[in-house]
C-alpha cells in the first residue's frame, strides 16, 4: 500500500542523531524511529517514553520509518500494520553506527534491561 505526500515528505532529513525530547531532557531510548512526514527523531513504543508515537498523536503524522542501521521497514500507527511502498527519506537513513543502542552514550542506566521488563510486566498487570 503506498501513502500520499499527505503522510510521507521523501525530501525531509531527520531532525537529528538520537529521540528530540530524550536528548533536551537527558533521558535514554531503546530504539529510533523517523517521522516519514517531518523528519522527528523519536524513541520507539519499547523505549520508556514512547516519543515517536507521542509525536504521532499529537501532530496525526501517522507513518514512521527505523532509524536503526540495517532496517528499512515503514509503519503506520493509525493502521497498526507495515507500510509496504514508500518511497526512500533523505539521508541519514539511521542513527551513526556508532551510536548505541540503547543510547546515547554515557546515559543509559546499567539496568537498562530491568526497567523495562518492569514497566512491560506493570503494563501487563494494569
Amino acid at each position: 500500500m503506498s501513502h500520499s505526500s499527505e503522510f510521507i515528505d521523501p525530501s525531509v532529513p531527520p531532525s537529528g542523531a538520537g529521540c528530540v525530547e530524550c536528548l533536551a531532557t537527558g533521558d535514554w531510548w531503546f530504539h529510533l524511529r523517523r517521522c516519514a512526514k517531518c523528519g522527528h527523531i523519536g524513541c520507539c513504543d519499547d523505549s520508556l517514553n514512547r516519543h515517536a508515537r507521542n509525536h504521532f498523536e499529537e501532530t496525526g503524522h501517522e507513518i514512521i520509518q527505523t532509524f536503526e542501521p540495517g532496517e528499512d521497514w515503514f509503519y503506520d500507527y493509525r493502521t497498526d500494520d507495515e507500510v509496504r511502498g514508500a518511497p526512500r527519506l533523505a539521508d541519514p537513513q539511521h542513527h551513526p553506527r556508532d551510536q548505541p543502542t540503547p543510547g546515547p552514550a554515557g546515559v543509559v542506566p546499567r539496568n537498562w534491561q530491568r526497567i523495562l521488563m518492569e514497566r512491560n510486566e506493570r503494563e501487563r498487570n494494569d
